[in-house]
């Protein structure tokens, strides 16, 4: 009789591992869906950049210097994986395209070009959608580190090492603040 208590004890606490196991593997999935978002929706604003800065160019061809910082800007971004490095990175990128977007106040001719304008709308959707992929994200980073972090999950996060994620976040003001893109 005692050896089935202890087979019962002993069947109780596998799945109640096996069930915070699964829950920290789902919390951990949807970080990852939550990344490839964010990371899609940068490869989207990545693309838009060099139809921009050609657009630009056009018009104010001796704008060199905001042109190169654009490039390396987004050169930089492409090549950092890790959140806290891609926000470094894409918030470098994002000055500098406040500084090409600037431009186009000097040049009426430039802010009249349909090309231009639909390039800045569309990059102005897509700085949308990559806020909104950032907050998804970095929702779904504090279930996860939440999951990870509580009692008793705390003990088989760290059993089968699951790992902290780092959170996506905009560190200057200048990039929190929406860019400014007029229609006039």
């Amino acid at each position: 009789m005692e050896w089935l208590i202890v087979l019962a004890v002993v069947v109780v606490l596998v799945v109640a591992v096996v069930a915070m196991y699964n829950r920290l593997v789902r919390a951990r999935v949807r970080v990852d869906e939550a990344w490839a978002q964010i990371d899609t929706q940068l490869q989207r604003r990545h693309d838009l950049i060099p139809n921009l800065v050609e657009t630009v160019k056009g018009y104010a061809a001796h704008e060199r210097e905001t042109f190169e910082e654009v490039t390396a800007a987004r050169s930089r971004a492409l090549q950092v994986a890790q959140p806290g490095e891609l926000a470094e990175a894409e918030n470098e990128l994002t000055q500098a395209l406040g500084r090409l977007l600037a431009i186009s106040e000097n040049y009426p001719q430039l802010r009249a070009d349909a090309n231009f304008r639909q390039l800045q709308e569309e990059l102005a959707h897509t700085e949308n959608l990559v806020a909104g992929a950032r907050g998804h994200y970095n929702a779904s980073v504090r279930t996860y580190d939440e999951t990870r972090q509580v009692f008793p999950t705390s003990l088989i996060a760290g059993m089968f090492n699951f790992e902290g994620r780092e959170y996506f976040e905009v560190e200057t003001v200048e990039v929190r603040a929406v860019p400014d893109v007029s229609f006039e």
